[in-house]
């Protein structure tokens, strides 16, 4: 019988053999076919890993490669200078087990066939494009990539029924051998993904803040598995950036979570000190903040208070920079936290540059208080560059992120998961290019697993993640190709790399490359075309070689 044991036998063979050869160690993708594609499934006993690539010598370069059909981080290796032409297999469907007169039968009419036809990849329709990488030319410097740990993740990871399965999710996303994240958000109090709405220091009146005394039964929780995560992940220098989505009702003029709601003028002290005893009350417990934001989307309670039902509160530029200038800057600068970065608006693209025009209008040292701008990406397909492009010009010296990402937020989107939406990862891909060639420093995605539903989330809020769990038995979860579509940008590119000029040379492929700091390059390569794609990738230093890559795919290219 040629039966399924060789076969892992074989394949073990080969891995001892490329870990010899200086290749990354893989635990490979389980797929699982799922409603909209393949999805990647982790257990307790079982969860995919790729240890970062090693480079054997200056002319190596290795490509991680994830495709439509079902490549999920898969590694291959060639060499510049080399005439041949390397080619990145696309997933294929395993063989059934068969026996030997089968296999034998089999194997005479493949060779039957081959004799008289000419089926392969290269047959097929191939478009070509020339990729030049110019280090000389520099842009940006990254500051990282992350995810955020609301109180949805925080309630699935509650319920999971082994510990070893929160493991897998912290190290998928923050390990090395996972995504390589080093960036978090997280709410200071409730959020939408969370079972209700909530915040600090809740009752009437409490103007000293005697509520913020120590953690809330909730953060207890979500603070142990946030340390949790780092120490499981063993990630370095985690950069948390925390943002508020109300004040406490009594501190506001409608005296509701939401609707069209402001923070009161007599409040604006008490809400800066807010802030400053949560950063300080997250630090006794373990916690360093890095950033705060102004506060989650604040044209929600201004203008989109008849759309938007859960925890909000409202601001106009003009209110902005009052607080900012005159409460928050000095509260926070003035304190032993001065060093911790601030981020304003944490909006859409429609609000810029003009909400900082007005702030600075109104106040003209606010902007001095800041040290970074948030997007949420939710309109970047109907507002163009141009909003972005006329801010790095008016307020050139800031950090930008994107601080917030998830898909199934629009009317004609399906308000919850597609497991195995390849479209859904392609539209992921296409904005951090997008965004990344813009200026920006970093990328914050939105929660980092919801259940089957897109949620949990108290107003039925529900959108897609990048993870998404198995709420029936709570015994494993699913990667998306999502998921794979962030890595393809965090695993080579830590914090400190420089991105560097990558030309296409037509529309067959999307680019961008970057300089690490250790002095190696990172180039994400993107075909979202239907055919196969042949690129000449010819760096301004080390020469060039040949790759075909396959229809529908995304590649991580690596070399000195």
């Amino acid at each position: 019988m040629f039966t399924s044991k060789y076969f892992w036998l074989i394949a073990g063979i080969l891995l001892i053999a490329a870990i010899g050869n200086g290749q990354a160690e893989t635990f490979p993708c389980k797929i699982k076919e799922a409603e909209y594609g393949k999805v990647c499934v982790c257990t307790s006993d079982y969860c995919d890993y790729l240890d970062n690539p090693i480079l054997t010598s200056d002319t190596e370069f290795t490509l991680i490669s994830s495709s439509k059909q079902g490549l999920r981080f898969a590694t291959s290796s060639g060499n510049f200078g080399t005439e041949s032409k390397h080619i990145v297999d696309d997933y294929e469907e395993p063989a059934a087990e068969t026996n030997n007169d089968e296999f034998l039968t089999e194997l005479w009419e493949n060779t039957l066939a081959s004799a008289f036809t000419v089926e392969s990849r290269e047959s097929a329709i191939t478009r070509y494009v020339a990729l030049k990488l110019n280090r000389s030319t520099t842009y940006q410097t990254i500051t990282g990539f992350g995810g955020s740990f609301t109180g949805a993740v925080s309630h699935i990871l509650e319920n999971f029924n082994n510990q070893d399965i929160d493991n897998h999710l912290y190290k998928s996303f923050y390990g090395e051998e996972g995504l390589g994240f080093n960036l978090m958000r997280t709410p200071i109090g409730g959020c939408d993904f969370d079972l209700s709405p909530w915040s600090y220091s809740e009752e009437d009146g409490d103007t000293e803040l005697s509520g913020m005394d120590q953690l809330d039964e909730r953060d207890v929780i979500r603070v142990a598995q946030m340390k949790r995560l780092i120490e499981v992940s063993g990630a370095k220098n985690l950069k948390i950036k925390g943002a508020a989505w109300s004040a406490p009702p009594w501190m506001k003029t409608n005296n509701k979570w939401t609707g069209f709601g402001r923070l009161k003028r007599a409040y604006y002290q008490t809400w800066a000190d807010y802030h400053l005893k949560w950063v300080k009350l997250m630090e006794d417990n373990g916690l360093p903040i890095w950033a705060i934001s102004t506060g989650n989307e604040p044209l929600n309670g201004i203008f989109f208070m008849f759309f938007v039902k859960f925890m909000s509160m409202g601001w106009t530029p003009q209110t902005q920079a009052i607080w900012v200038n005159d409460y928050l800057g000095p509260t926070i600068r003035n304190s032993a936290f001065k060093d911790l970065v601030i981020f304003s608006n944490d909006d859409q693209r429609y609000s810029f540059p003009h909400w900082f025009k007005m702030m600075n209008y109104t106040r003209p040292n606010s902007l001095d208080y800041l040290d970074g701008l948030s997007v949420h990406w939710y309109w970047d397909e109907i507002f163009g560059n141009s909003f972005i492009d006329s801010t790095n010009n008016y307020i050139a010296d800031k950090l930008l992120i994107v601080s917030e990402s998830c898909i199934g937020d629009k009317p004609w989107q399906k308000a919850a998961p597609l497991l195995g939406s390849w479209e859904r990862a392609e539209k992921y891909a296409r904005d951090y290019l997008q965004n990344l060639k813009l200026g920006f420093h970093g990328w914050i995605d939105w929660n980092i697993i919801l259940d089957e539903q897109g949620g949990p989330n108290y107003v039925d809020n529900t959108v897609d993640a990048p993870v998404i769990a198995n709420t029936t038995t709570y015994e494993e979860f699913y990667k998306q190709p999502m998921f794979y579509a962030m890595g393809h940008f965090s695993k080579l590119v830590p914090e400190g790399s420089v991105r560097i000029e990558a030309s296409p040379s037509n529309v067959n492929l999307d680019s961008v490359a970057f300089e690490r700091p250790d002095k190696k390059i990172a180039a994400i390569l993107f075909n979202s075309g239907r055919a196969d794609v042949d690129i000449t990738v010819d760096d301004s230093v080390r020469g060039s070689f040949i790759v075909n890559v396959p229809a529908k795919s995304i590649h991580t290219l690596l070399y000195s």
